[in-house]
């Protein structure tokens, strides 16, 4: 127990209390090494509050009860970054490691130049602003020029400090950071969400983000995020180096990273030295990362090498290749997708990957077990594509059992028992009876989903439910949903039935584009889906709309024309938008802009390759605010097309048909 806790009876021990709890806060949230147990922290906790009630004239602003939560926010104002937030390229291999050196010492006209080595976190970056030594704005990343202001639900991050400490403090200093999850956390998290009938966070990396968009402080504060810290983005600073900086950031109050986890190397030996020594401790670290970041370590070096559009060039990240595991597979079962393909699962027995525990994985298609020859009984080795997504690389024959057999796709559908059927050119297999269960739930979870109506807390574990006891079979079945229905699920409460009713309501007034994409339409993605959101007057326009017609939008080929006038000729699909409407959904159409004036205004762009300055999705986004178009394919309507490194056919169909090609430095002209 701690010897302050004994009583406080002065001022002073007061403090005292208050700086014993900020170090009982770093040893838990930075180091993972608690000096005393939960009790003995909420009991400390409690004579806090009891004394700065007593005494309200001595509470400290960075209290760790000044943590409380303001209420719940209505949603996220947006704010600039004081200094835009850069993103780091990426490196995969010793050798393209090499050429960033060698890149380096080219611009700084050196032979010789110290790097300073870090972890890089896989998290979620954030920014914090403090004036006059307290904390008053976080910033997400967002686009790098502004992101959304989450201060009260950083506030709640324990590791954040409030008030900052020591000397050299600017009078307003902006810190950059990256907040995250430990991996125990994301364990109980998701075995807490699995219960309560939500979908689990894939990574930690995606718990942390979707964390700090939550709209209650108090619910942060349950999912136990931390902090690490790295650089300074405004401010006057007396350090010199990245190292410097580091240590500066530490003597201030924030958690970096501990120093067996940085290292100073001043050639690629010493570089490559430092990713194999964290590569090893890779899997026993508390946390995820996904390789190392190196930075050239004086930081006037910075301001000379600059940046490449949203990239700076004094530092770069090295990412580690996938971590593969070896396991058994026990059975290959087959899943029904929402248009009815048959997708082969290998059953796995359990084998930890990637601070993971793996049962399943995707094998594609019959084909592609064929290709690989996966067979059931087999030890197969796996990866996680993205350090996500588990997937079957290759099979050891040497350990095949002598009995095992080829597998073979089933002939008739798993779920409803109709012949499947193998189109023409096609290599999926297909379950063709449209009113199969299996289908219904995945037309159902593709239409909750975030790519389509984006209604949160409807995963699939929900949908299954949904579907299993007849309550929803049809998607507009979803707005008929009440709270009877809702607490017949396992795990719902009262608040899990509020939040999904909240966000189904919320869903009814949807983008049109959004609805379009719910409909999952074949060929249909997230730009198509645009441009007919863009094209048509209304959703009455879309139930009318005929081939021809959809052939005059530039960026719609025949295909998906062809689909597209097919799908809303089905009685089936018709019948089923007018019940949307009928239950209360009214699709929003997009107010265009009008931005007359501008070179790009109503041109049609083609983009191909890759660009230096921009995303091809960035270039395209400025491309729509200028008023101009973006599609898929090249033809005489295309005005102009975007060429970066390594471009495809589409750049020498440009040529061929005499289309105006823009490098990324003419592109860039014409956008100032």
């Amino acid at each position: 127990m701690s010897k302050q806790f004994e009583k406080v009876h002065t001022q002073q021990q007061y403090i005292a209390l208050v700086e014993e709890m900020i170090e009982h806060d770093k040893h838990y949230y930075d180091e993972c090494m608690p000096q005393i147990s939960d009790f003995e922290y909420d009991q400390i906790m409690h004579e806090l509050l009891c004394v700065e009630k007593e005494h309200p004239d001595w509470a400290l602003p960075h209290s760790p009860t000044q943590r409380v939560a303001e209420g719940p926010t209505k949603g996220f104002v947006q704010r600039d970054h004081l200094v835009p937030m850069q993103s780091l390229a990426n490196t995969y291999s010793e050798k393209e490691l090499s050429d960033f050196v060698n890149r380096v010492y080219k611009l700084l006209e050196k032979k010789s130049v110290e790097f300073c080595c870090e972890l890089k976190m896989d998290g979620t970056a954030i920014s914090l602003t403090y004036k006059n030594g307290y904390l008053v704005h976080a910033l997400t990343r967002g686009n790098g020029q502004m992101g959304d202001d989450v201060t009260n639900n950083v506030k709640k991050i324990k590791s954040v400090p409030l008030m900052l400490k020591g000397s050299h403090i600017p009078d307003v200093v902006e810190v950059r950071g990256e907040v995250h999850m430990l991996l125990a956390t994301l364990r109980n998290l998701n075995a807490q969400r699995e219960e309560e009938g939500l979908e689990p966070f894939a990574n930690p990396r995606n718990a942390a983000a979707g964390s700090l968009k939550l709209l209650d402080p108090h619910e942060v504060a349950k999912r136990k995020l931390n902090l690490v810290c790295y650089a300074i983005g405004e401010g006057q600073s007396p350090a010199a180096t990245q190292l410097e900086t580091l240590h500066l950031l530490k003597e201030w109050g924030f958690p970096v990273s501990r120093s067996e986890h940085v290292a100073l190397a001043h050639d690629l030996k010493g570089i490559w030295s430092f990713a194999e020594k964290i590569h090893q401790l890779r899997d026993d670290l508390p946390f995820e990362i996904d390789g190392i970041v190196v930075k050239v370590n004086d930081l006037k070096a910075h301001d000379i090498l600059g940046a490449t559009g949203k990239t700076p060039r004094f530092a770069v990240a090295y990412k580690f290749a996938p971590e593969e595991a070896m396991t058994r597979v026990h059975d290959i079962t087959v899943q029904v997708g929402r248009s009815g393909v048959l997708t082969p699962v290998a059953e796995l027995e359990k084998v930890h990957l990637a601070g993971s525990m793996i049962t399943r994985a995707t094998l594609h298609n019959a084909d592609e077990v064929k290709r690989k020859d996966i067979r059931v009984g087999d030890m197969v080795a796996i990866e996680k594509g993205g350090d996500v997504i588990p997937k079957v690389t290759r099979v050891d024959f040497s350990m095949r059992p002598h009995d095992s057999q080829p597998w073979k796709m089933p002939s008739h559908c798993p779920i409803c028992k109709t012949p499947v059927v193998h189109r023409e050119g096609e290599v999926a297999i297909r379950c063709p009876n449209m009113k199969c269960v299996g289908q219904c739930q995945r037309r159902i979870a593709w239409f909750a989903s975030k790519h389509a109506m984006d209604i949160e807390h409807m995963g699939e574990r929900v949908v299954e439910q949904l579907v299993e006891k007849g309550f929803v079979l049809r998607i507009s079945d979803i707005y008929l949903l009440d709270a009877e229905k809702l607490s017949q699920l396992d795990g719902f409460k009262e608040k899990s039935i509020r939040n999904l009713l909240g966000s189904i309501e919320k869903s009814r007034k949807c983008p049109l584009s959004r609805l379009i994409m719910g409909l999952g339409i074949k060929y249909v993605g997230t730009e198509t889906a645009e441009l007919l959101a863009d094209h048509v007057h209304d959703l009455d326009h879309l139930l009318r709309i005929r081939e021809e017609e959809l052939l005059k939008i530039e960026g719609i080929g025949e295909k998906t024309a062809h689909t597209i006038a097919e799908y809303f000729r089905d009685p089936d699909h018709i019948e089923e938008i007018r019940l949307l409407l009928r239950h209360g959904v009214e699709p929003q159409k997009a107010a265009k802009k009008k931005i007359s004036g501008h070179a790009f205004f109503d041109k049609t762009f083609v983009l191909t390759g890759s660009l230096d300055q921009f995303t091809r999705d960035e270039a395209a986004q400025l491309i729509k605010e200028r008023g101009g178009h973006v599609v898929g394919s090249v033809s005489k309507q295309t005005d102009y097309v975007l060429v970066g490194s390594d471009p495809g056919s589409k750049f020498e169909k440009a040529q061929k048909l005499g289309i105006t090609i823009l490098s990324g430095q003419q592109f860039q002209k014409m956008l100032d």
